[in-house]
């Protein structure tokens, strides 16, 4: 009897950990600097890479992690100075766009739906500009490519004194209350809805160190020299630009003149954070465009 009750555990433990979506896989990869990222993988099928926004890590995405897995081979990860991921430092150049490719290299990903929100969006208009080879749709969501700057144009002594100012100002308020402002920025962007997420977002918000905040931070969005790359050509990638209908209102970006197989598509009653305000629409947007665009 205590052998069928302990068989019976284990099975209800090995149901609990893997799940209709597969084994939660999680660890850390190698990156430049001697730096380390941790990530998850969970479910099977064409990949799927989602990536976070700034202040935040991967918990963000929890109300598609498992929901994505059903169909498809999710990875999501901290970026280099966030999360459970390495400390970023002021001397060592590097950008979470390659840092995305080193987790692809080392997870043996040849091409991937990228998902990418606020910072995040970022990084997939910076890979979309540079490495459109590796992409099988890329959705780009509060966020696109960012037009200043890119690590290749030294700073100079205008953007170090304006940086100065920023870090003083941080300072003089106080981490803390730096936080409240920002986490209430993020909250009055939202719907009806966004009571929801308040609770999630002030727990990723309290564990982020503020590094970035405080510190000289390196170039680390290719910016300027994805765009300059992004120009001088057609990218034919299948690309979704989504924005909140109560966040800031937006046109039509520019990056649509150079994506024949772009369109932007604006989310009723959610803000900056629609994927934690709004998840079941959401999940529903972006898969219904990854699965119209997958391969086979």
């Amino acid at each position: 009897m205590k052998r069928y009750k302990f068989l019976l555990l284990f099975l209800f433990l090995v149901s609990v950990s893997v799940g209709t979506w597969g084994k939660n896989v999680t660890g850390y990869i190698p990156v430049s600097g001697g730096a380390r990222l941790y990530y998850e993988v969970m479910g099977k099928g064409t990949p799927v890479i989602l990536l976070h926004g700034h202040s935040l890590d991967t918990r963000m995405w929890d109300e598609q992690y498992k929901v994505f897995a059903r169909h498809h081979r999710v990875v999501r990860f901290d970026f280099r100075g966030y999360g459970r991921s390495s400390a970023a430092t002021e001397t060592f150049q590097f950008t979470h766009m390659r840092d995305l490719l080193t987790v692809m290299d080392s997870l043996h990903i040849q091409r991937a739906h990228i998902v990418g929100l606020s910072m995040g969006g970022f990084v997939a208009a910076d890979f979309l500009g540079l490495h459109p080879e590796r992409i099988i749709t890329c959705t780009m969501a509060s966020g696109v490519m960012k037009t200043y700057k890119g690590p290749s144009e030294p700073v100079d002594s205008a953007d170090y004194a304006k940086r100065e100012r920023e870090i003083a100002a941080v300072k003089a308020k106080g981490v803390e209350q730096m936080k409240r402002e920002w986490m209430a920025t993020l909250m009055a962007s939202g719907g009806s809805r966004r009571e929801r997420m308040r609770k999630p977002l002030q727990r990723m918000i309290d564990d982020w160190s503020a590094w970035q905040s405080l510190h000289h931070e390196v170039k680390n969005i290719e910016a300027h020299d994805a765009e300059r790359v992004f120009r001088s050509r057609k990218t034919l990638v299948p690309t979704l630009i989504l924005y909140g209908a109560t966040d800031k209102p937006r046109k039509p970006s520019w990056m649509l003149n150079y994506l024949p197989n772009g369109r932007q598509e604006v989310l009723p009653d959610c803000g900056h954070m629609m994927n934690m305000e709004q998840p079941e629409l959401f999940n529903r947007t972006v898969l219904k465009f990854i699965d119209d665009n997958d391969i086979h």
